[in-house]
């Protein structure tokens, strides 16, 4: 069985930390720069939280710029990661018996951007998003990250 990458749990914060230079920015960078380079990277962020589970299966998601009242330095800045359909088919299936839809019309969001943006300043690692179900409770969602964490190992 190969070996599985660590899981990170990065908070974004401020979506200011995208163009800021700070501690966090900081730290993130250091794990870019620490750990082993990823094949690709799933991110699960707080801000697609929609009535369903959807994965990205774009090659080219956008940069989504759902904040507002920031300095137009932020709406600016663009994470042209590529995306990995391939993935995307494999998470949904990981995920079953939840029923995962393949979006093409999401991209990356500022939760997910705003620190990428420090860990892979290159933007060549493939990303897709995992959006959140709002109607599922979170004893649901857990159980469904069990059952993928279970999958996924059964996998490699």
């Amino acid at each position: 069985m190969a070996n599985l990458m660590p899981a990170v749990f990065f908070g974004d914060g401020n979506p200011m930390n995208a163009v800021s230079h700070n501690n966090y920015t900081e730290a993130w960078r250091r794990i870019g720069e620490e750990t082993t380079k990823p094949k690709a990277i799933l991110s699960i962020s707080a801000h697609w939280h929609v009535p369903e589970t959807g994965v990205t299966v774009t090659t080219a998601p956008r940069t989504i710029h759902d904040v507002g009242g920031f300095p137009q330095e932020l709406l600016h800045v663009q994470y042209p990661a590529p995306g990995d359909p391939a993935l995307a088919r494999r998470v949904q299936k990981l995920l079953a018996p939840l029923d995962v839809k393949l979006d093409n019309s999401w991209g990356l969001d500022h939760g997910t951007w705003s620190v990428l943006r420090h860990v892979d300043p290159a933007a060549d690692i493939p990303v897709i998003q995992l959006s959140i179900d709002e109607t599922k409770p979170a004893s649901v969602l857990l159980r469904s990250a069990r059952n993928w964490r279970r999958s996924a190992k059964r996998a490699c």
